[in-house]
């Protein structure tokens, strides 16, 4: 089978496309859960790598789960403890890994994301849509719950009432209302995602990689942790900032007047 993810390399940036689009995308029944996890523990370990674009091949970025393969939870042929179980050791792995990845995330969304695909796009640092793009938390049309981190990853981006109301509904909000909302920071038309994506990644991966990913880190512990909690953090993080050779580098070219020159 094709492997799921096709991984390019341009110097400093990461593109990683879902590379199924014969199932829109889908992140179970394959090996797409595995295939993150290996994409992201390398880019973790690659401290050359500075920022990441995820994006879909084909018409949709991704349909989420694959509505096929759950027919094999009807009847009495596997018990809901190893559900729970196959549910723990699979899709759960993604967002652990992927909201978690130090590096810098920027999902360009280049169709519909629908279900754990919507959860996906939540789970990176900045989403891009194309005007064709959809957005869907469409667990209850399927008569089940977001499995995947959806109800505590999309409150935290849209607001409690707009995560309501998509996710008790299940009806899918278009690229202008996603941006309306703040579940995208902004719409391309389609032609320009790639190239929009690129050259946001760009201006992230000129900045000092080191500093990105304790930046990154202070935004996500930010999140669950008590001020004088991250601020203690936040001085243990800037005391090795400030030992950097990017950041000597970066002073010096301030008062001199030039660009910095980083290696």
């Amino acid at each position: 089978m094709e492997a799921f993810l096709k991984i390019e390399r341009d110097g400093p940036i990461v593109m990683l496309t879902m590379n199924q689009p014969a199932t829109r995308n889908a992140l179970t029944g394959n090996t797409a859960v595995s295939e993150f996890i290996a994409a992201c523990t390398s880019i973790a370990d690659d401290l050359s790598v500075r920022a990441v674009i995820l994006t879909g091949a084909g018409s949709a970025f991704s349909s989420g789960g694959n509505v096929k393969d759950m027919q094999k939870y009807a009847g009495d042929t596997i018990a809901p403890i190893a559900i729970r179980d196959e549910y723990r050791r699979g899709i759960q792995r993604l967002p652990l890994a992927l909201y978690n990845l130090e590096v810098p995330v920027i999902a360009a969304i280049n169709g519909p994301a629908i279900g754990a695909g919507c959860d996906l796009a939540c789970m990176c640092d900045i989403r891009i849509a194309a005007d064709t793009a959809r957005f869907a938390e469409s667990f209850i049309k399927l008569g089940i719950v977001p499995g995947d981190g959806g109800a505590w990853l999309l409150p935290r981006i849209v607001g409690r009432s707009t995560a309501a109301e998509m996710s008790f509904t299940g009806e899918a909000l278009d690229a202008s209302q996603a941006l309306a909302c703040g579940l995208v920071s902004r719409v391309v038309s389609a032609e320009r995602l790639l190239d929009e994506a690129r050259d946001l990644a760009g201006r992230i991966a000129a900045n000092p990689g080191s500093t990105l990913r304790m930046t990154k880190r202070l935004l996500r512990e930010g999140e669950h942790m008590r001020l004088d909690s991250l601020l203690e953090m936040s001085a243990s993080f800037q005391a090795l900032a400030h030992k950097t050779p990017e950041h000597t580098e970066a002073v010096a070219a301030l008062i001199e007047k030039r660009k910095p020159r980083f290696q």
